[in-house]
């Protein structure tokens, strides 16, 4: 495979903080070089992008197994297409499995001018919920606006309690979607209303929480989903890819592109995403 855009993830900066002998890189769009024997479906010259669990995507030329890569439409550029794999399936999953939106549904989404949580935002929006967004910093509240939330609080800790009840009548929300560790997680269960959800999806950003299921409000669920139990088959990720791709053609997701790279600085890429002053996606250009 010929890369064309490397995707960057907060997990990458794992991979090089561990100092595995892994080239980081999940996700990527390029063009197939050559098949190998057996694969069927693909041939060169074809646009695709592609989801690895062994990384290796920070690079100009990657090998990978059929079962990983999906085709690209016409319509959907590069950029687009290098963005959703990671964020954009974590963010379907949250949003259409850990806690099925349904209109009328109020969510509480962390991080709302992430990558992750704007995207999160916009497939809760095309379902028919509206979205409380928390964003770490008033510069912030323009870009989580923009993804369309409806609301748009700067909070840190757990300053963010009082507001969600008050903007909720008191009942609390039906969903909160939280992404930031250990410093959130015990406050998000407090803004759950009666049979909510606590999609907590965290451990890589912050520290794993601890709780006893004597702190769990009663009459909610936590759920803490994985992305790989989405697409467990060739024939999920295909699926789910292409209900992505749909929405951005019908120009109900919009990827915000926050910082491109060239490959060679994909350590400065990395200082900016774990700085947490970015918005939107990364990503890197062999």
């Amino acid at each position: 495979m010929d890369v064309r855009v490397a995707g960057v993830n907060f997990f990458d900066t794992a991979i090089r903080g561990q100092a595995l002998a892994e080239v980081p890189g999940a996700e990527g769009v390029g063009v197939v070089a050559e098949t190998g024997e057996g694969v069927h479906g693909f041939a060169p010259g074809d646009r695709v992008a592609w989801l690895t669990n062994s990384h290796g995507s920070y690079a100009e030329r990657i090998v990978l197994p059929a079962d990983g890569v999906v085709p690209v439409p016409d319509a959907v550029d590069d950029e687009t297409a290098a963005a959703l794999l990671v964020q954009g399936l974590s963010a379907h999953h949250f949003a259409t499995v850990s806690h099925p939106v349904r209109p009328g549904d109020v969510a509480l989404v962390h991080a709302a001018a992430g990558g992750v949580g704007m995207l999160l935002t916009q497939i809760v929006k095309a379902r028919g919920g509206t979205v409380i967004g928390l964003v770490s910093r008033p510069e912030k509240v323009r870009s989580a606006a923009d993804a369309g939330a409806d609301h748009v609080l700067v909070s840190t800790g757990d300053a963010f309690v009082e507001p969600v009840r008050e903007l909720t009548g008191g009942e609390g929300v039906h969903v909160v979607f939280d992404g930031a560790g250990a410093t959130t997680f015990a406050a998000s269960l407090r803004v759950l209303r009666t049979h909510g959800t606590m999609v907590f999806y965290g451990p890589l950003i912050g520290d794993v929480p601890t709780i006893a299921m004597n702190d769990i409000p009663r009459s909610t669920r936590l759920t803490y989903p994985v992305t790989e139990d989405h697409v467990r088959t060739p024939e999920e990720l295909r699926a789910r890819t292409a209900e992505l791709f749909a929405l951005v053609e019908r120009g109900e997701l919009i990827v915000r592109i926050g910082g491109r790279y060239p490959l060679a600085e994909a350590a400065k890429a990395h200082a900016d995403i774990e700085s947490r002053t970015t918005t939107g996606k990364l990503l890197l250009f062999p």
